[in-house]
Parts: structure tokens; C-alpha cells; sequence
């Protein structure tokens, strides 16, 4: 038996660094878990719906990864006043997310019942891991476990009621889940068969586009396959997805393969530091970006020194003009468009839209509620006057037609409300100046960089002019790219 936040009847810890969780979160299996985890939840078709509606993870899968693994960290983590601020930031989150799915049916991102489901399939997926990596759980340690996933749960809920108490009871849960409310959704179909075959380079590898691809090209579809092969059977069967031939021996090995990590040294593989690093923009400050850009710039001398050698050879890796280049540099409207302001990735901009951008903003600066209202209905606001202003059609939506044939408009009252309410988030001391500590606060946490200041404070019209144009003037930003446009 389980209390509800602390503890088992052993003493064993719930939450903190002696956690079954802790110990999987660096594992490499939970990548390919989270992968599982993730279809399973997006075939329900709440959750699909919801996902569809206001996920970001088709145009920007790498940031989603982040936000949800350092969301899992504080969730999990020992601190309690940093567990309850996360999850009054996470309640806040879904408390936005409803609607209904194309059949319509109405979804609620706070449905008890649907977020159990998600829950369960972290749990269960964590199980098949370590199954079908010739390492199965104990009884002991499976529930264990369990109990902190319900723990985790009723942290999020108040209590974990949704879910079984007796672990027994969970896989007869499951089961009927899977069996009876499971649909081939959109979006799990967007995940197994557009994303693994699309996925944008993470910030860190933007600059080698060709390297890129043909690394996708070929772990693409087998990564797929990986997931398809270990989803269950009757989800399989009901959703009328094809198995490759041989997928169930790849999946296999490649959970054997991941599961010999746990034979390295520990602290080898930090799973935060990785998905940090993969975030960080090519021309960040920080050494592991500046290390890789020194790497890529020795392998462009030395191709070419071989084109000069063999001229009938052609580059391998043909340069193009960096998204984070300079300042300076001018977007097309169609790149923009696509890069930062159709952050669902559906072609279309609308309010789903800008909410990511408000959500993404809220989470990188870690605003408290009021703060965080203030963004959001900022934002709206700057949607209302774009809709008036774009939407020709009278569809809901605006298109890249109706937004490159408008552009000024962006520019309006509401984007500069926006930037104003970034600038106060900003003001933490209220002067009506960002100095020289709270200006690199700001870029340190939401954007990853260290801007160097030149005349030691920055006054509010000066701030509110680099902001919009960046938002209206579609010009690169060494800046703002790493928050809005990069995957």
C-alpha cells in the first residue's frame, strides 16, 4: 500500500534521486520507451485531438523532448514546493487545451480519466522496456514503481483514483484500454508515419542539412518500424497497422542494444546535458555548440581540399545560409511563416498557434500565474486583430497566401502589448530598464544565449523595437531564434 505523495510502507521514496524513475531517465531504452509511450497516448482519441489541435511536435518535435523531460525532472524530483509549482504550471497548460476532434467529439486536456491514461502508458511502456530488453522487472520493483506513477498522478490530480491501486488490477485496466478506446487517430499516424520520415535537425546539427537527411533517411523508417513492432497486438490489429518484415527481431535487438548501456559507468549518459545540447542554436556561445561548429568547419576544408583534388566529385554537404546566420540576414515570408509563426506544423496560422508561443515563453521563463495570464491574453488579443486583418476568407485560419499578401499587419497594438509584457516579466525589479544582470537572465534562460550589452541597461521602446522586428520584420535573430524557430 501507497501513501499518496511521500512514501511505501518500507520508506521506500516516491519522488527523488532513489526513485526506479531516476534510475531509467538516463537510460538510452527510455528514448525508444517514451517513443511507445507517446503513440499509445496519441491514439486515444482525446488525447490525439488535443495533440492535433495544439501540440508543436511536428514542427518542433526537439523542443517538445526538452520541455517534456525537464517537465518529468521536476515532477519527480525530491523538492516538493518545485514539484507543486509544476504542476499548478502544468494544470494551467491542459486547463487550455479543449475543443473537439473532426468527428466531434468534445476533448479536455483536464479529463481525469484521459490524463491516467497518460500516466499509464509511461508506466507500462517503462515495463516493456526492461521486458524486451531481456531484463524484466521484479515483482518488487514493478510495483515500486507503480506506485510512483500514481504518485506522480495524484500530484498532478490530487489523488490517483483514475488508476487502480492494486498493480494487478492496472494491467486488466490496461488492457480494456487498448481493446476498447483505442483508434488509428491522426496523430499517432502523424508520428509513425510523417515524423520519423521528416524530422527537423535538432538547433545544434541545422548547419549540416545533407549529413542530416541521409541520417534520417535511414533511421527514419527503421525507427518506425521499432515502434510499430513493440505496440500491443490488438492495437495493431485494430488500427490495421503493417509490420515490416523482420520488425520484431529489429525490435529486439535494438532494445538488447540500448539496454547494454546500463553496463557503462555511471553518470556516461546524462540524458538532460544530451537534449541541452541538441537545443543549443550553431552559433550559441556555449562550448559544446562552438566545438561543433569548429568540427563542421574542419570537415568543410577538408571537402573542400578533396573537390580540388577530384572535381568531378561533388559536395557532400552543399552550404546554406544559417536561420541563425546574423542579425541582418532577411527571411522570406514563406520561411518565417513555416520557421516561426506556424509552430503546430498544419500550414495554417491560427489561435493554437500563438498559444504555443505563449506556452513556450510561460515555460522557458518560468512565470508565475498572473504573469503568465498576462502573456496569454496578450497573445490572444494579437490573434483577434491578425485574424481581422488576414483572414480574407473568413476560414478561422490564416493561410501563407493571406499572410504574405498582408505582412504589415503583423505589426499592430497587440504585438507591441506582447513585447510589453515580456519586457515586464523581464523588469523584475521594476525601474522601467532590463540592466545588464536581467537582460542576460532573459536571454540565459529562454533562449539559451549570452548577449553581450553595450550601453549596460535597455529601456522599454528599445526592447519593444528588437521584439517586433523579429515578429513582423521577419529578419533572423541570433536571439529569438532558439525560442520560436528552431525545432
Amino acid at each position: 500500500m501507497t501513501t499518496a505523495t511521500t512514501g511505501t510502507t518500507d520508506e521506500t521514496p516516491l519522488f527523488g534521486p532513489e526513485t526506479q524513475f531516476s534510475a531509467f531517465f538516463d537510460d538510452p531504452r527510455w528514448a525508444l520507451a517514451m517513443i511507445r509511450a507517446t503513440v499509445l497516448e496519441a491514439a486515444h482519441p482525446q488525447i490525439g485531438a488535443a495533440l492535433v489541435d495544439n501540440s508543436t511536435f511536428v514542427a518542433h518535435p526537439w523542443r517538445r523532448l526538452r520541455n517534456t523531460f525537464l517537465s518529468m525532472r521536476r515532477m519527480f524530483g525530491a523538492d516538493n514546493s518545485v514539484r507543486e509549482r509544476e504542476a499548478a504550471r502544468l494544470n494551467r497548460l491542459h486547463a487550455r487545451m479543449r475543443g473537439s476532434d473532426s468527428r466531434g467529439r468534445a476533448y479536455d486536456a483536464m479529463d481525469r480519466a484521459t490524463r491516467a491514461w497518460v500516466v499509464a502508458t509511461l508506466f507500462e511502456s517503462a515495463v516493456t522496456m526492461c521486458r524486451l530488453s531481456g531484463q524484466p522487472l521484479g515483482q518488487d520493483i514493478m510495483e515500486r514503481m507503480y506506485a510512483e506513477y500514481r504518485a506522480f498522478l495524484a500530484a498532478l490530480d490530487g489523488d490517483a483514483a483514475e488508476l487502480p491501486e492494486d498493480i494487478n488490477d492496472f494491467w486488466q485496466y490496461f488492457d480494456r484500454v487498448v481493446e476498447n478506446e483505442l483508434e488509428n487517430t491522426e496523430a499517432a499516424r502523424v508520428i509513425l508515419y510523417r515524423l520519423f520520415d521528416h524530422l527537423p535537425a535538432p538547433a545544434l546539427l541545422d548547419g549540416a542539412p545533407a549529413l542530416w537527411a541521409a541520417g534520417r533517411a535511414v533511421a527514419g523508417p527503421l525507427l518506425g518500424a521499432i515502434t510499430v513492432a513493440s505496440l500491443p497486438e490488438p492495437y495493431r490489429r485494430r488500427a490495421g497497422l503493417p509490420e515490416m518484415p523482420g520488425a520484431s527481431t529489429l525490435m529486439q535487438g535494438a532494445y538488447f542494444a540500448a539496454g547494454l548501456a546500463r553496463f557503462l559507468p555511471a553518470g556516461w549518459i546524462n540524458a538532460e546535458s544530451i537534449i541541452e545540447a541538441l537545443s543549443l542554436s550553431p552559433d550559441s556561445d556555449d562550448l559544446r555548440a562552438r566545438t561543433v561548429a569548429a568540427l563542421r568547419s574542419r570537415v568543410k576544408r577538408a571537402a573542400a581540399l578533396l573537390r580540388l583534388l577530384t572535381p568531378l566529385i561533388g559536395d557532400p554537404e552543399p552550404d546554406r545560409p544559417s536561420r541563425t546566420g546574423t542579425d541582418e540576414g532577411r527571411r522570406s515570408a514563406e520561411d518565417f511563416f513555416r520557421t516561426v509563426l506556424d509552430q503546430t506544423g498544419d500550414g495554417h496560422l491560427d489561435w493554437p498557434d500563438l498559444a504555443a508561443m505563449a506556452r513556450e515563453l510561460s515555460t522557458r521563463l518560468d512565470l508565475d500565474e498572473p504573469e503568465e495570464t498576462r502573456l496569454y491574453d496578450a497573445f490572444a488579443a494579437w490573434w483577434r486583430e491578425l485574424q481581422a486583418a488576414l483572414d480574407t476568407d473568413g476560414d478561422g485560419r490564416v493561410s501563407a497566401e493571406e499572410y504574405a499578401a498582408a505582412v504589415p499587419a503583423l505589426a499592430g497594438p497587440a504585438l507591441i502589448r506582447v513585447a510589453e509584457v515580456l519586457f515586464e516579466a523581464t523588469d523584475k525589479d521594476g525601474s522601467g530598464t532590463i540592466d545588464e544582470d536581467e537582460y542576460r537572465a532573459l536571454f540565459r534562460t529562454a533562449f539559451h544565449r549570452d548577449l553581450t550589452t553595450t550601453d549596460g541597461a535597455h529601456g522599454r521602446s528599445a526592447f519593444v523595437g528588437d521584439f517586433l522586428a523579429f515578429m513582423s520584420g521577419r529578419r533572423t535573430s541570433s536571439a529569438y531564434d532558439p525560442l520560436l524557430a528552431d525545432a
